[in-house]
């Protein structure tokens, strides 16, 4: 019997078969959640069915079949939760899973965060201490942090990113919301999506992500087609987009407004909150199909751990 961990306000526990929903792998357990639609209890599809996966001690991240379930699940569904089963304050797990996935999966090694910054980023509250000189992240404020994809600005932007919690929100804040690109996007209109699929969008990088040997800006899509040959891989930030054209600023409006739906997004979020991400949980999230935000951060003390890897052009995928 898997145990079923509460995504949504109201939980739902039930067994599950070892092979598991279909398509979503085999023999590993899942976070589950539903919703309240009227007056009964819509539990969700494979929209909201987070694979979760066990690392007992460090070396699972050099053993064949642990990497090989991961590298399966991010290509199946996206995400994956990771729960550690010993402290690892330096994320050295993280570092041998990330060359594992690249030298046997043939993920791309991770991206570098700035001009200063290597793999890892500190996401945690400060007034001081910036890890990039004189300019403070947004990551390293309590800020909420509206729907994003990372990385947008780069030139070819990471495929995966993962947060590993070293200290979670003990007041109830920093809750990390979730959604899903391809059903986002099935609810824009088709003149829309054909508009945010020209590359008719500025995209600059923020300060404190610069590098010495990058451009400023770069012009590109916000929409490309995935495997199944449907407009579902997005790359988006708001504040650091500039439409060029006037289709491609009421396609922009169009999808800003349905984010900002709350009768909408609340069928396609899903909500984890600290209760779900524990200290020593990873999350893995594919960056091009699920969007993500975070909620304002009520302990000062909250610390997670970023990395992002395998940069991939941002192309429509021709089968």
């Amino acid at each position: 019997m898997h145990r079923i961990v509460r995504l949504f306000p109201k939980a739902y526990k039930a067994p599950l078969s070892p092979s598991g929903p279909s398509g979503l792998g085999s023999g590993i357990p899942l976070l589950y959640g539903c919703f309240r639609y009227g007056t009964r209890s819509v539990f969700t599809e494979a929209l909201n069915i987070v694979p979760h996966l066990q690392a007992p001690a460090l070396n699972s991240a050099e053993q064949s079949n642990h990497v090989r379930e991961i590298s399966q699940q991010l290509e199946q569904s996206g995400i994956l939760k990771i729960s550690l089963g010993f402290p690892d304050n330096d994320s050295k797990y993280l570092e041998r899973l990330l060359l594992s996935l690249h030298q046997h999966h043939g993920h791309q090694l991770p991206i570098t965060h700035s001009a200063t910054r290597g793999w890892f980023w500190d996401i945690r509250p400060t007034t001081t201490n910036f890890q990039t000189t004189n300019c403070q992240a947004r990551s390293e404020t309590m800020n909420q942090f509206p729907w994003h994809t990372d990385c947008s600005y780069e030139d070819p932007p990471p495929r995966y990113f993962a947060l590993q919690v070293l200290q979670h929100d003990r007041y109830g804040g920093g809750t990390l919301s979730i959604l899903s690109v391809e059903r986002l996007i099935g609810l824009l209109s088709p003149a829309s999506r054909t508009a945010l699929m020209c590359p008719e969008y500025r995209i600059t990088t923020p300060p404190e992500f610069t590098k010495d040997s990058t451009p400023r800006s770069i012009i590109g899509s916000l929409i490309v087609t995935g495997e199944n040959g449907q407009a579902s891989l997005l790359r988006f930030r708001e504040d650091i987009l500039t439409p060029l054209s006037e289709r491609a600023t009421h396609a922009l409006n169009e999808l800003k407004n349905v984010l900002g739906r709350p009768e909408v997004l609340s069928h396609l979020t899903m909500n984890l909150s600290s209760k779900d991400l524990p200290e020593r949980s990873i999350i893995l999230v594919d960056n091009r199909r699920w969007l993500h935000a975070r909620t304002n951060v009520k302990d000062p003390e909250r610390h997670l751990r970023r990395v992002r890897w395998d940069a991939v052009p941002f192309q429509s995928i021709v089968s």
